[in-house]
């Protein structure tokens, strides 16, 4: 399990293990909580009273001076490895069949093809079939006459925190879900 760290604004830093969120709770580093705890790490046992200790993890916690680490980092980087994050996105349907791709047959497409100048940036790309994108080839989708069927977008943060998540609880969800922009094709199974 990871634990949902937030700044502070309660502005997504980062997902966090379990042991550097102990660490934060421990020392008293975090500003706020939300949720039930997710998980009650136990200690040592006490000598005297023979009390085990036990600390309680919730699913998301806001460090405490933490607006520094996230003021950065407001930009999504688009990563060479990132497929998986734009197929999510795009909800694995091809922009320019409009069918679903299965997770073998996703590619990345250059809305203005990169030999031409496209960059590699949310804003310029698309998941679509194989096949589709070996069709457009190194044309623009008016020039290989297949129009784009969504636009391409860069995901918000909270969007990328959804993308880039696993095993996401429910209070996470529920948190970054109802921060979510209006035209948002990330999929929250009803949480908005």
């Amino acid at each position: 399990m990871r634990i949902l760290a937030l700044s502070i604004s309660g502005m997504p830093h980062r997902w966090m293990d379990v042991d550097r969120a102990a660490y934060y709770v421990a020392t008293d580093k975090v500003a706020w909580t939300l949720g039930d705890p997710a998980m009650i790490l136990h200690g040592g046992t006490q000598r005297t009273s023979g009390l085990r200790s036990e600390l309680a993890l919730p699913p998301v916690i806001a460090l405490a001076r933490s607006e520094a680490m996230v003021r950065h980092a407001y930009a999504i980087p688009l990563g060479r490895d990132d497929n998986f994050l734009l197929g999510k996105r795009d909800r694995m349907i091809c922009a320019y069949c409009g069918d679903r791709i299965l997770s073998g047959d996703l590619t990345r497409d250059h809305v203005h093809p990169k030999a031409r100048g496209g960059k590699d940036v949310w804003t310029n790309v698309v998941a679509a079939h194989r096949s589709c994108n070996m069709r457009k080839g190194c044309r623009t989708p008016e020039e290989a006459r297949m129009p784009l069927l969504y636009i391409p977008y860069e995901p918000c943060r909270f969007e990328h925190f959804i993308l880039s998540g696993r095993h996401i609880v429910a209070d996470q969800m529920s948190y970054l879900a109802h921060r979510l922009p209006a035209h948002s094709r990330v999929e929250t199974a009803g949480m908005r």
